[in-house]
């Protein structure tokens, strides 16, 4: 039996860079070598998202995106989180074993809440690793790529499920983390975290014209051009090296060190990189969301092979925790 990996990613918007390398594309990686489930995480969007119809374009957005990058719904499942209710089942019964201690050191909720933004500060938000763990744990998935920013979660989650096992035998899959260390951090313009609450993100399907200006607006220091530069602290750089091929990278490190090289070129050549890198995807991408009802009908059938495998799980919770069908001698 071939392994199970699962990612979500939440419908806030076009994926940025960031999103692409830390799950999207370790997640189709993987398509050749385990059975694939990739959601698209609405529920969790809900504890900042407030426009109904901005949320169900930007569901088929990430789908568009998804498939437009590769994957194959014959293969892989891809669904909406809201077409699996069991989830949310699954989540209140793992919320009466989750500690309140353990969900206050969630990264997530104190940063929100050191901000003082009411509307963000919601239970929603607090709870936000519970469900992150029903999604993981309905499916038995063995390996779950993430970001950096998602370890403390998964770390929750192999704690829910190992707690709930002890409690009432061997159920849950204890899931483990797939981080890749190059992109376990991928910086936005500005040098911090490429995030879209920052808005510092470059997005993967921008046109020529405004993905050439996105990369030119990258934060550099005040080096004057004939000076030698160093690579490895600058964000252009290293945005670059995830993209550009062994040799290429070098060659821009040698640059960079023999002086009179701008920062204006190096944006140059990070903005054709990228521009080549997502030129087929992009095409695919605009063609597949001009089709909604399409887009509609893989997640539909994803939805339904989804349900059947956290229906399986669900029914196991069940009757351990004793609340499945009393059954006549």
């Amino acid at each position: 039996m071939r392994r199970r990996a699962l990612t979500g990613i939440q419908p806030s918007g076009t994926p940025h860079i960031g999103n692409y390398l830390g799950a999207i594309r370790p997640g189709l990686a993987m398509q050749e070598s385990h059975d694939c489930f990739f959601f698209i995480a609405s529920y969790h969007s809900l504890t900042s998202q407030r426009d109904p119809v901005a949320l169900r374009e930007q569901i088929r957005v990430v789908a568009a995106s998804w498939l437009a990058l590769g994957l194959d719904p014959e293969r892989t499942v891809l669904w909406a989180q809201h077409d699996v209710p069991e989830v949310t089942e699954l989540t209140w019964v793992l919320s009466t074993i989750t500690s309140k201690g353990l969900l206050d050191k969630g990264h997530a909720f104190k940063d929100a809440a050191s901000k003082g933004n009411a509307d963000v500060v919601n239970v929603g938000l607090f709870l936000y690793p519970v469900l992150m763990a029903a999604d993981i744990l309905a499916f038995n998935s063995h390996v779950v790529p993430v970001g950096q920013d998602q370890k403390q979660h998964l770390e929750m989650t192999r704690d829910i499920a190992e707690r709930f096992n002890r409690l009432y035998g061997d159920t849950l899959q204890v899931p483990d983390p797939l981080i890749q260390e190059e992109v376990a951090t991928v910086v936005g313009l500005d040098g911090q975290k490429m995030s879209k609450s920052r808005g510092n993100g470059i997005e993967i399907w921008l046109p020529p014209k405004q993905l050439r200006k996105k990369v030119m607006a990258i934060a550099t220091d005040s080096t004057p051009m004939e000076e030698p530069k160093d690579p490895t602290t600058c964000t252009v750089f290293k945005l670059y090296s995830l993209f550009a091929a062994p040799e290429d990278t070098l060659a821009l490190a040698e640059r960079y060190r023999g002086g009179n090289f701008g920062y204006g070129h190096a944006k140059q050549a990070l903005f054709e990189v990228l521009d080549a890198h997502f030129a087929e995807p992009r095409e695919r991408y605009e063609a597949i969301l001009a089709h909604p009802s399409r887009i509609d009908e893989v997640l539909d059938a994803g939805a339904l092979r989804a349900r059947a495998v956290a229906r399986e799980t669900l029914s196991q919770v069940r009757d351990r925790v004793g609340l499945g069908r009393m059954r006549r001698a």
